[in-house]
């Protein structure tokens, strides 16, 4: 049985050492919200399955190659002939600030619909994970979105999460709120930052206790939300918790909320307390901000305690 199945576009990653206008030193990997909580998941002992369409090119293979090395099953992967791999090209402008440029239009992912998802969850995963990355693809990734998170809402003893990951190259606020909001009633789990609760809750909500309430009332078993530095707070019917962050220095933070969702999910299927789950997160969320790349860094489950240890330590 698998236990997170997630699906949406996963894209080659160029980051540039110096600014993009003035060439130089590359380097290629992948990237893609869900793929990154799937190697997330695979690094901590779980049975993480991604499910998306590549181009029927070398970064198409580079992608599938890289997330079978992880130990994700891609089994339900295909090929599609109707558009590339998607791209993107990643700089460091000032500091920590990384500037993100995508080529995706027309890509391959954007091609998904339902039947090539509705196969992957039977059997049915013990979470099915999607973002509000993939619904912004297009009218077929929207409909794969909505089908799956309904079938599986239906499904005995499968929970549903919803990370928000808001985009606003891909659409604007009212679009992202319009169809995030149907979703609310098939969705065990919302991970959200603290300034995208609003496209989930309903719209009378006008502040964050509000907005989780709402949310609550709605029948979604969870509401975390993210809060970079600041850590992150969980909310249930019967509790709230906070806990901070893990303090390490920054090098990268883009795909620090995936290392986030991995390390909840980690926690839920482990059947950790809500402080557990979100201890287990932040954590998660520290090692990719410590390390270059969307997901390179990320712990396996024996390294989890590695930043327990007293700064400047080696470990022999």
């Amino acid at each position: 049985m698998i236990d997170v199945a997630t699906f949406g576009e996963t894209m080659a990653a160029v980051r540039a050492i110096d600014p993009l206008r003035l060439g130089g030193a590359m380097r290629l990997s992948v990237a893609g919200a869900e793929s990154t909580v799937a190697i997330g998941l695979a690094r901590l002992g779980h049975r993480a399955r991604w499910i998306g369409l590549v181009g029927d090119d070398e970064t198409g293979a580079l992608v599938l190659r890289t997330l079978r090395a992880e130990g994700v099953d891609v089994a339900h992967v295909r090929t599609d002939h109707r558009g590339p791999t998607g791209l993107m090209l990643l700089e460091r402008r000032v500091g920590d600030l990384t500037r993100v440029i995508y080529h995706r239009s027309g890509s391959a992912a954007s091609y998904l619909e339902p039947a090539d998802v509705l196969p992957a969850l039977d059997p049915a995963p013990a979470i099915l994970h999607v973002t509000g990355i993939t619904p912004a693809l297009g009218p077929g990734p929207a409909a794969a979105v909505r089908a799956t998170v309904e079938r599986a809402a239906r499904t005995p003893g499968t929970r549903v999460c919803l990370d928000v990951n808001y985009r606003s190259r891909l659409w604007d606020r009212d679009r992202a709120a319009e169809v995030l909001r149907g979703l609310v009633p098939s969705l065990s789990l919302v991970v959200a930052s603290h300034d995208e609760l609003d496209l989930v809750a309903p719209a009378s909500a006008t502040t964050e206790s509000d907005r989780v309430a709402a949310l609550l009332d709605a029948g979604v078993a969870e509401v975390v939300v993210k809060r970079g530095a600041d850590g992150a707070s969980g909310h249930t019917p019967e509790e709230t918790a906070h806990v901070p962050a893990r303090r390490v220095e920054v090098t990268d933070l883009v795909g620090a909320g995936d290392a986030f969702v991995a390390g909840h999910l980690s926690g839920t299927l482990d059947g950790l307390g809500l402080a557990g789950r979100l201890g287990r997160a932040v954590t998660c969320g520290a090692f990719a901000v410590a390390s270059s790349g969307d997901w390179e860094g990320l712990p396996t489950r024996h390294e989890l305690a590695l930043l327990d240890a007293l700064p400047g330590s080696t470990l022999r």
